[in-house]
C-alpha cells in the first residue's frame, strides 16, 4: 500500500522531487586554486576570483569535471560531451559576484536512474533528470554579534554537483531510501563525502499533493534540509499543510519554504522564482565545455565496483543472504573489512561475526570500522582457529572479547589462557564418564525414553571440560555412552 493522506474530500498522494547539492571532493575550488579543506578560519581560503575582485577570470578545474563525469557514470546517466556554464543572477550578501556560475540549458550529465530498496523488500527505480556543476555560495554567520551578520567566503566557489531527480518519489520512506542510496554511490565513487552535518550534501525538497489520476498541482520547495530524517519529516508536514489548504478551498502558492524541525513545521522563506527571474545567460568568461568520448570511456574503465554490483557478487561468491549483503556493502569500509575476513574462508561465518560480535563491539566502544580494535586480519585468524578446531564457537566468543580489550592476536590469547579445544577422545570419554556417574537418575530417565535429556548431558560435559571440548566430538561420544 502506497503512502497516502486521508482528507475530508478523499485520498491524496504526495509527489516529491529532490535537488541534492553534493560538494565535489577536490583539493581546490571549481574556478580558482583556493583550498576546499573544511574547518579553516573564516575567510582564509578565499582567492581573488572567489572574492569577485574586478578583472579576475575563472579557470575550470579539470578534476571537478572528472568527478562530475564519474558521478554521472555511477548513476547510469548520459554524459553530455557538450555542456555550457551560465550566469545565474541574484544578489545576496554571501555571493560576491552578484551571480552564480552554474549550468542551465546544457548540463554536463543528462538522464539516469537510481534503484532503491524499501523496508518491505520492494525495489523502485527513481529517475535522474540531470546533474550540473555550479559554484557554492559563501556562508552567513548570524550568531557572532547581536546586531550584525558576518560573511565567511571559505565556501564561496567550492564545486557543487546539483543532482535533480524526476518527481518519481511518492512517500517519505522512498525519499530517505533515495538519499541513502545516492550518498552511498557518491561515497563509493569518491566524488562527495556525503557529510550532511558539515553541509557537503544537502537537499532541496520539492513537494506537491494531488488526487489519484490528477496532473501535478503547485509545488513548494523546502530549502537546504541537512539530514535524511529531516527530509522525511519535512515531506510529511508540508504535504499535510498543502492538503489542508486545498480542502479548505484555498490555493497553494509556489514558494520557497524552510523546515523547522523543533516545531515540526515549514514556514515561508520567499516566493519561488522561475528561471526567467534569474536572467540566465552564457558566461562570457568561459568557453563551452567540450569532452572527448575517449576520456569519458577511460574514466568509466577506472570506476570502482559500485554497491549493487558488490552486493550481487557477495551473494554469489560468499553465499550470503541478500539482506546480509546489503548490510555489509552499506559502507565501502565495512565491505572491504568483510571481504578481507571472508576471502578464502566460510563467507557465512565471516558475515555472522562481522555483523554480530564486531558491530556490537564497535557500538560498545564507540569505534568505527576504520578504528576497529580488531583488524580484519586478526578476525580472520580467529576464524581459522575455529575452522581447524583449535577452539570452538563458545571459546571464540571469549577470545574475541579479549581481542577487543587487549588488541592481542587470537593465537596468543588461546595459548596464554590455555583455551585450546579438547579433541583428545580419551579426555572427552573421561569427562562423560564423570558426568554420568554424577547423574545416575538422569541417565535412568534418558534410557527410559526421555531423549530430550541429551541436551542436558551435552551441557554438563561442556561444563566439566570448562567449555573446551569439541562439541561435535562430545555429541558423538555421548551417544555411544548413553546407548551402551
Amino acid at each position: 500500500m502506497s503512502y497516502t493522506i486521508e482528507g475530508r474530500t478523499g485520498t491524496w498522494e504526495i509527489v516529491v522531487g529532490l535537488e541534492v547539492h553534493a560538494q565535489v571532493i577536490s583539493h581546490s575550488k571549481l574556478f580558482s586554486g583556493a583550498s576546499t579543506t573544511f574547518g579553516g578560519d573564516p575567510n582564509t581560503q578565499v582567492s581573488l576570483v572567489d572574492a569577485a575582485f574586478p578583472g579576475m577570470l575563472p579557470v575550470i578545474n579539470h578534476e571537478c569535471v572528472a568527478q562530475a563525469i564519474r558521478t554521472g557514470l555511477g548513476l547510469n546517466a548520459q554524459i553530455n560531451l557538450f555542456s555550457r556554464f551560465d550566469r545565474k543572477n541574484y544578489f545576496y550578501a554571501d555571493l560576491p559576484q552578484g551571480y552564480q556560475i552554474s549550468q542551465f540549458e546544457h548540463p554536463i550529465v543528462g538522464k539516469g536512474t537510481i534503484s532503491i530498496e524499501l523496508q518491505n523488500g520492494d525495489v523502485r527505480e527513481i529517475g535522474i533528470t540531470r546533474l550540473h556543476l555550479e559554484q557554492d555560495a559563501g556562508k552567513l554567520l548570524h550568531d557572532q554579534d547581536p546586531t550584525k551578520s558576518f560573511v565567511d567566503l571559505n565556501r564561496s566557489g567550492v564545486a557543487l554537483m546539483e543532482i535533480v531527480s524526476e518527481p518519481d518519489i511518492r512517500e517519505p520512506e522512498e525519499a530517505g531510501a533515495y538519499l541513502r542510496k545516492l550518498r552511498q554511490i557518491l561515497r563509493y565513487l569518491g566524488t562527495c563525502d556525503g557529510n550532511m552535518e558539515e553541509g557537503s550534501m544537502r537537499a532541496d525538497v520539492n513537494v506537491s499533493v494531488r488526487k489519484a489520476g490528477e496532473p501535478f498541482r503547485t509545488r513548494c520547495e523546502i530549502k537546504n534540509v541537512n539530514s535524511i530524517r529531516f527530509v522525511m519529516q519535512a515531506i510529511e508536514v508540508e504535504a499535510a499543510r498543502q492538503v489542508e489548504i486545498w480542502e479548505n478551498g484555498g490555493e497553494v502558492d509556489q514558494e520557497t519554504r524552510l523546515f523547522d524541525p523543533g516545531r515540526g513545521e515549514t514556514r515561508t522563506m520567499r516566493s519561488k522564482e522561475d528561471a526567467h527571474d534569474y536572467r540566465y545567460f552564457p558566461d562570457p568568461d568561459l568557453l563551452p565545455l567540450v569532452l572527448e568520448q575517449a576520456w569519458v570511456d577511460e574514466l568509466a574503465t577506472r570506476l570502482p565496483e559500485l554497491p549493487d554490483a558488490k552486493r550481487a557478487r557477495f551473494q554469489a561468491e560468499y553465499g550470503i543472504a541478500f539482506y546480509d549483503a546489503g548490510v555489509l556493502i552499506a559502507e565501502q569500509a565495512v565491505a572491504d573489512y568483510y571481504e578481507a575476513v571472508a576471502r578464502g574462508r566460510d563467507g557465512k561465518l565471516a558475515a555472522t561475526w562481522v555483523m554480530g560480535d564486531l558491530f556490537a563491539a564497535l557500538n560498545r566502544t564507540s569505534k568505527t570500522i576504520e578504528t576497529s580494535p580488531v583488524s580484519a586480519d586478526a578476525l580472520g585468524k580467529m576464524l581459522d582457529l575455529i575452522a581447524d578446531k583449535t577452539i570452538n564457537g563458545k571459546i571464540a566468543k571469549e577470545v574475541f572479547e579479549d581481542m577487543v580489550e587487549t588488541g592481542e592476536s587470537p593465537d596468543a590469547i588461546v595459548e596464554k589462557k590455555g583455551l585450546r579445544q579438547v579433541t583428545d577422545t580419551g579426555a572427552i570419554d573421561a569427562a562423560i564418564t564423570a558426568v554420568l556417574e554424577k547423574h545416575p537418575d538422569k541417565l535412568a530417565e534418558y534410557r527410559s525414553g526421555k531423549d530430550k535429556l541429551f541436551g542436558f548431558f551435552v551441557g554438563q560435559v561442556m561444563k566439566e571440560t570448562k567449555g573446551k571440548a569439541n562439541p561435535a566430538m562430545v555429541n558423538e561420544a555421548l551417544k555411544t555412552h548413553l546407548d551402551a
